[in-house]
């Protein structure tokens, strides 16, 4: 895809918006996990601060005890992670889970209502960090009631270690599942953009004269643009039409004031001023070239469905040349394809590969051969003949207005201009080479788009 690419502008924009997105979704998903895993291990502790309350008991003497109905082992293993501490603010007694060993959980001294839950990030034994659940319980005695703070603590890293186990299974999916998504975003894109290469090869079928409008079933969203686009060519059209109509009128104004001007000439001369006649009457050819080669230009057709054979076209320029006095002395090899169509009118088609034939009739030594073929969508037409040929610096020039390289030759030297003008209107070009094979001679090739036969061009 080239840099300029819409197609590649809204891939790299999809990715980058995916790949932000999901980014955002896995740190979200590793939050949210997190979260549940946090709330998971407080109700866990607090069912434990549950089962420690039932389990204190108090002796004849007042002391505090706990019988042995907390069985996670892990209350017994020294710095476990998992640990309890139930004291007494009153009297500052302290009661401990094994897995404390020698250390203390540092509660808060904060006043706690009967019943209430706290939750506390606190440090605990061998620099842990604990997540603690505290509660204070009032026990009535005989003796008067007394309070006991009681707290269950779990370590954080506990925690860390479950959201990170997590987020590593969790990433390799988020990488997947995005991945997924970009290709499918590829597809979407795809099929959205696949209107605008439908516009794109109508476009071409009117540039290549095969339409004359934008046709098909565009989205709705779509044909806005082509509404426009075809009024625009509606317009262009009309232009055309007025601007060939205005130069057609304009150059044949212009025959009739040559014509007096050449007759002017012509008495001149023959009133002993040959001089004067004789350049009036190169400005006038000169004129006369100019004004042949625009009404020929005028006659190039407006963009509509072309499609013509070549075949046929040739066989009858050839039958023509074949019978004036020059053609008839020379040998013609005609190698044609009856298969092969050109985007080209019969009649502009004509008037190019005519110039062309005369071109090598006048210069031809012995023989003149045409061939057709097709190569990569393109019909190449090769008129050469056996000739002197042409200077290879003078190959550049050969389709400039009047160029004639020599002067005896009877001819205006617009044939080729002409043909060139035909070739360009028609999407098309013209080239020029001198043989290469020990014979000489010269070739014209024209290249014209392929284009499928049409009968009623033919």
């Amino acid at each position: 895809m080239k840099l300029h690419s819409l197609r590649l502008r809204l891939v790299v924009a999809a990715t980058i918006a995916l790949a932000v997105a999901m980014v955002a979704a896995g740190f979200l998903l590793v939050g949210l996990f997190e979260r549940h895993v946090t709330r998971h291990y407080d109700e866990e502790l607090q069912s434990y601060l549950r089962q420690l309350a039932g389990a204190v008991e108090f002796t004849a003497d007042g002391k505090v005890t706990l019988d042995d109905r907390l069985q996670d082992a892990r209350f017994g293993e020294p710095l476990s992670g998992l640990y309890w501490q139930i004291e007494e603010d009153k009297t500052g007694f302290i009661l401990t889970s094994r897995s404390l060993w020698d250390t203390r959980i540092p509660l808060p001294k904060d006043p706690l209502g009967d019943g209430q839950v706290d939750s506390h990030v606190l440090p605990g034994p061998a620099g842990q960090m604990l997540r603690i659940q505290e509660r204070q319980i009032v026990f009535d005695l005989p003796s008067g009631s007394r309070a006991l703070r009681m707290a269950t603590a779990m370590n954080v890293a506990d925690i860390q270690a479950a959201s990170h186990a997590f987020a590593r299974d969790l990433w390799p999916s988020i990488v997947t599942v995005g991945l997924l998504l970009l290709a499918a975003t590829w597809f979407y894109i795809g099929v959205g953009l696949r209107p605008l290469d439908s516009i794109r090869r109508s476009l071409q079928a009117v540039r290549t004269g095969t339409a004359r409008r934008l046709e098909g079933d565009f989205p709705s969203e779509l044909m806005p643009l082509v509404q426009e686009a075809n009024g625009l060519l509606a317009a262009q059209d009309e232009t055309l039409t007025r601007a060939r109509a205005r130069a057609a009128d304009l150059a044949h104004g212009l025959k009739t004031p040559l014509a007096v001007l050449q007759s002017d000439a012509d008495r001149l001369r023959e009133r002993g001023q040959p001089e004067i006649a004789d350049e009036i009457g190169e400005l006038v050819g000169q004129m006369r070239r100019h004004v042949d080669r625009e009404l020929a230009r005028v006659r190039l057709r407006a963009a509509g469905p072309k499609s013509t054979a070549v075949t046929p076209v040739i066989a009858r320029l050839a039958a023509f040349f074949q019978r004036t006095p020059r053609g008839k002395d020379l040998t013609w090899n005609i190698g044609t394809d009856g298969e092969l169509a050109v985007a080209a009118d019969a009649e502009d088609l004509t008037e190019m590969l005519g110039n062309l034939l005369d071109n090598a009739c006048k210069w031809a030594a012995s023989s003149v051969a045409v061939s057709v073929q097709a190569v990569d969508g393109v019909v190449c037409i090769t008129v050469a003949d056996d000739g002197p040929g042409v200077p290879q610096d003078s190959l550049p020039s050969l389709t400039g207005r009047g160029v004639r390289l020599d002067e005896e030759t009877p001819g205006t030297g617009l044939g080729l201009a002409i043909a060139q003008d035909i070739a360009e209107a028609c999407g098309g070009s013209l080239t020029f080479a001198n043989s290469v094979s020990s014979g000489g001679g010269f070739s014209a090739t024209v290249h014209l788009p392929l284009q499928k036969k049409s009968a009623s061009h033919a």
